[in-house]
């Protein structure tokens, strides 16, 4: 999957950056906490499955050189990384030096997305909210992360879509090979994975659904 080297410098951008990142695939996959060798190899993993887009959290100094080892390997097969538990406008020139290519936030903060904007990078902020979800519309974002999924559940992304049809979700939090499905009947764009990527029977269901034809 080829994506724009372009840096996005609207909103407008950014969704449709967004829109070409997360096309191919229904899944995203977190790494958390790894450590470098882990995070390379389940990042591997994730790439060969199919799923092409990679979030490394940023929680401490062993995570930074994770990413970046993780970001070097996907710029060599052409995948996406992204830096993710971004809480801090600290964190996200950090973030771009190791090659993070986007930004994910726990929360929606408006200053943290004024501030990706400032750095040319695209940001993915957590909502909950009706309230959160109409706040970052506001601040001209489509693409938004719903966390924590699991205890939203399905039926919330049915509901919110009636106000705000044209906010895509990436469901965070919870999910694995055995609810993402519902998620995404539900009307989720991208369901984002972790721990499944290391139990071989989820991996078989997680690659069913990535050569869904109805999604």
């Amino acid at each position: 999957m080829s994506h724009s080297t372009h840096t996005p410098t609207s909103t407008e951008a950014t969704a449709a950056w967004f829109d070409q990142t997360f096309a191919a695939a229904p899944l995203m996959a977190i790494l958390r906490g790894t450590g470098v060798e882990r995070a390379v190899a389940l990042a591997s993993t994730a790439w060969d499955l199919g799923i092409d887009s990679v979030e490394v959290t940023l929680q401490s100094d062993e995570d930074l050189q994770a990413l970046r080892e993780v970001a070097r390997l996907g710029d060599e097969r052409g995948k996406v990384v992204g830096a993710g538990t971004i809480v801090s406008a600290r964190q996200i020139p950090l973030a771009a030096a190791a090659g993070a290519r986007y930004l994910v936030s726990p929360g929606l903060d408006p200053r943290l997305v004024h501030a990706a904007g400032e750095h040319g990078i695209p940001m993915l902020p957590g909502v909950s909210t009706p309230s959160e979800v109409q706040l970052a519309c506001d601040l001209g974002l489509t693409w938004m992360k719903a966390f924590p999924a699991l205890w939203l559940g399905a039926d919330w992304f049915r509901h919110i879509r009636g106000p705000f049809p044209q906010v895509r979700f990436v469901a965070t939090g919870g999910m694995d090979a055995t609810n993402a499905r519902q998620f995404l009947d539900a009307g989720v764009r991208v369901v984002a994975v972790g721990s499944a990527l290391e139990d071989p029977q989820q991996l078989e269901l997680l690659a069913g659904l990535l050569h869904r034809t109805d999604i």
